[in-house]
């Protein structure tokens, strides 16, 4: 759960700072990227642990009222759920500070696996690594696209599930973080040949880069009037996700997945800025007009 507070610059000094807005709406990568597949026509459903107290509570309710199957997030007794205080200034830059919740179980053999078999595609993220590691690996051996949020570097209990993905996609800073190397184009080479998978790398506003098997190749970024980056990366892995669950072609995939991110920057709120498919459609129409002019 993020409660935003909307400031004119980010904080820099220790004292009262005084916030021009403020709303609250549910976070974190993947039950985000599940709010963006459905949204954009697609069937998200969402395995994920919340604790047993209120902020669980609306968590799960907001997610059934955006079309999120639920019944796999499972309810800790006795934890506490994730939430985070962010603050979002004029220029759409945002600082977040982050619990992820505490005394949450970490085991996932309790995870429907057999359900995967009807998935087109499963997307997982590091915040609960035991259980992406377990969804992509079933999802790897059963050859379906099995794609990693990989937006910081791994902890230990990380490493599993970049090995379990067949499909990568770091942001800027989880890919300098896992390879130690700035530079883009040697950066993913490495990240590929450690995990052997498909590899890229998304860098808002100067757009995605990825290894076409030994080339390096570049999409630029949509250009839009930016307002609220926060929940720009879910809303591009959810769209990437089920791009290709439907079979897309990377390259066609990343473009439906950057046009989606480039929406939701342009509108304030988090995930709530996710697009539909027929606003999509409409960016993506508009990029291949001016291309053809």
């Amino acid at each position: 759960m993020d409660q935003v507070y909307s400031v004119e610059r980010l904080p820099v000094a220790p004292r009262k700072h005084f916030a021009t807005g403020f709303r609250e709406v549910g976070g974190g990568p993947a039950a985000s990227a599940a709010v963006t597949v459905s949204r954009l026509g697609g069937e998200a459903r969402l395995w994920s642990r919340v604790g047993d107290d209120p902020v669980g509570e609306r968590i799960v309710r907001e997610l059934e009222e955006e079309g999120v199957a639920v019944a796999g997030v499972r309810r800790i007794p006795g934890a506490r759920s994730g939430c985070s205080a962010i603050v979002v200034d004029a220029a759409g830059e945002r600082m977040i500070v982050n619990f992820r919740g505490d005394r949450m179980d970490p085991d996932p053999s309790w995870l429907p696996l057999s359900e995967i078999r009807e998935a087109g595609a499963v997307l997982g993220d590091l915040r609960w690594p035991e259980g992406s590691a377990r969804a992509l690996g079933e999802a790897r051996r059963l050859g379906i696209p099995a794609l990693l949020d990989a937006d910081a570097a791994p902890a230990r209990e990380g490493r599993e599930a970049l090995a379990a993905a067949n499909h990568i996609l770091f942001s800027s800073q989880g890919l300098v973080e896992f390879t130690g190397v700035s530079e883009i184009e040697g950066a993913l080479r490495l990240a590929a040949s450690r995990t052997g998978a498909w590899v890229g790398a998304s860098a808002g506003q100067a757009g995605v880069n990825w290894m076409e098997g030994e080339q390096l190749r570049h999409l630029p970024a949509f250009a839009v009037d930016v307002v609220d980056t926060l929940g720009a990366g879910d809303v591009l892995h959810g769209a990437f996700a089920l791009a290709l669950a439907r079979g897309e072609r990377i390259e066609d995939a990343l473009g439906f997945a950057c046009a989606a991110a480039a929406i939701k920057c342009s509108r304030p709120g988090g995930r709530t800025g996710a697009p539909n498919a027929n606003e999509v459609a409409e960016l993506l129409e508009e990029r291949a007009g001016a291309v053809e002019d």
